[in-house]
Order: C-alpha cells, then sequence, then structure tokens
C-alpha cells in the first residue's frame, strides 16, 4: 500500500470551543482547498480525522461518557454524544465535497471497540479501499462502546495512532490554532523526543474548554508513541493561511516536530 499522510483538524479550529455547536464554516472551508491544493499538486494519500470541539465534548462531560455505564442515564450519553459528533463530521465532510474532494463519513461508533478506553478493534479493509478508489476517509473522535465499562470516547488521536501501521502512514499533521506546543512563557518548542519529553511534560497545557480526551499532553503522548515507530508527526498552526498546504507539501514552516 502507499504512504498515506495523516491530518488531524483539531477542534479548536474547527469550533469555538466555548459555544455549544458552533462550527468555523470559513476556517473549515479554507483548510478543505489547501489540502485539496496540496493533495491534487503531489497526489497524495491522505486521511483527515477531526476532533469534536463544542459539539460531542459538552455532551460527553454532561454525560461522562468517558467513565463508562455509570448510571441509568449513560445509555442515553452514548446515543447523545454520538449524534453530536457525527453532526460535526457531516459539516466537515460537506465542506471537502464543496472543495473538490471525494470526502465519505467514516463513523467510528459503528466499526470501532474499545477495552476499558483502549482501542482495540478496527475493521480497517474499507478504508483501505477508500484510498485505493481516490477517496478521503474522514473519522473522527466519537464514543464508542466498550467492552469492559460498557462506553468510551476515543479522540483522533487515538484513531490515528491505531490506524497509522495498517495504512503505511509516514507523517501525522495535527492542526491547531497555535504554531506548535508552547513552554510557560509562550515560546515554541521545536522538538519534542523521548529525551527531552520528561523537561517539556510539565509544560504542556490543557485546553481551555471542556475537552474528554485530554488536551495537548494527550495528543504528544499518542504522537511519540508513533514516533518510536517511525512515523514524525508536526503540530501547526491552522490559522495561519497557507500552513496546511505548506505542512503536506513538505515546505518549512513555524511548528512542533515529534519525532
Amino acid at each position: 500500500m502507499e504512504e498515506t499522510i495523516m491530518v488531524k483538524l483539531g477542534g479548536s479550529i474547527i469550533t469555538e470551543k466555548s459555544k455549544a455547536r458552533t462550527a468555523r464554516h470559513a476556517t473549515i472551508a479554507r483548510l478543505a482547498r489547501e489540502l485539496h491544493e496540496a493533495k491534487i499538486q503531489k497526489n497524495l494519500k491522505i486521511i483527515v480525522g477531526h476532533g469534536g470541539g463544542s459539539y460531542p465534548h459538552q455532551s460527553a462531560t454532561q454525560y461522562q461518557t468517558h467513565r463508562g455505564i455509570i448510571n441509568e442515564k449513560s445509555h442515553k450519553g452514548i446515543a447523545i454524544v454520538q449524534n453530536d459528533a457525527s453532526t460535526l463530521n457531516r459539516i466537515i465532510v460537506e465542506s471537502f465535497l464543496k472543495a473538490g474532494e471525494n470526502a465519505i463519513s467514516v463513523q467510528p461508533s459503528a466499526c470501532a471497540i474499545t477495552e476499558n478506553s483502549k482501542l482495540t478493534n478496527w475493521y480497517t479493509e474499507p478504508i483501505k479501499l477508500m484510498l485505493k478508489n481516490n477517496l478521503l476517509p474522514i473519522p473522527y473522535g466519537d464514543a464508542v462502546l466498550d467492552t469492559k465499562q460498557g462506553c468510551s470516547i476515543i479522540s483522533t488521536e487515538q484513531i490515528l495512532s491505531y490506524l497509522a501501521k495498517p495504512l503505511c502512514a509516514k507523517k501525522i499533521i495535527l492542526v491547531g490554532k497555535v504554531d506548535g506546543v508552547l513552554d510557560s512563557e509562550n515560546n515554541l518548542i521545536p522538538k519534542i523526543t523521548k529525551e527531552n519529553f520528561t523537561r517539556v511534560k510539565p509544560l504542556l497545557r490543557g485546553s481551555d474548554s471542556a475537552d474528554v480526551t485530554g488536551g495537548m499532553l494527550h495528543k504528544v503522548e499518542q504522537m511519540l508513541v508513533l514516533a518510536r515507530e517511525g512515523i514524525t508527526s508536526e503540530i501547526i498552526n491552522g490559522e495561519t493561511p497557507g500552513n496546511l498546504k505548506k505542512a503536506l507539501l513538505g515546505t518549512k514552516i513555524k511548528n512542533t516536530v515529534i519525532e
């Protein structure tokens, strides 16, 4: 299988995280155009995952879906969180369709299973065939069923980490609202490796809004696992026009590289 680039659109860049169910339509449309232009220019194989932002995170917090089935409202919570997550996904898919991509939704709750919140099963053959047939698969952070605790939340980072090897990923680009990982004085940390992670870890900031998937620390930890497998990750600023296209084409920009 050809090498694939994975792109994660963070919830903070595609939604107003402090306002319930509020998408940033103009930003989504621009990022979709940038990706389409890069994909055409270099004939890239790409999979796009996205966070939930202000769509499922608030309902997931309300129902504590990440903790499992804990009370009589938990089953309703699974359904509501899944609906919130998929609602945003349809907005993302539509934007990529308008940009010229053959975008297709991939619903994690229908094909993924976790055990104690760890993703353990996902049938990947449909996504491989999508890529082979010039489709753009778009999975997303979602509520899924869990063999031990009943249900859980899987983040986009978990999804991309799980899919990276079977889809032959060579790079993962995480698109957010900052240039990369910042220290306590807002200075960019250009590179994170297993050697400097102990020093960097206390500097990693959490999300500024409800986020049941762990924020920046979770992102970096997931990407460091992939780094051990030889897969490089980049955290970039999607607010800067052209950054996503440049990152996909391999042009140097301000970012944090995890390798």
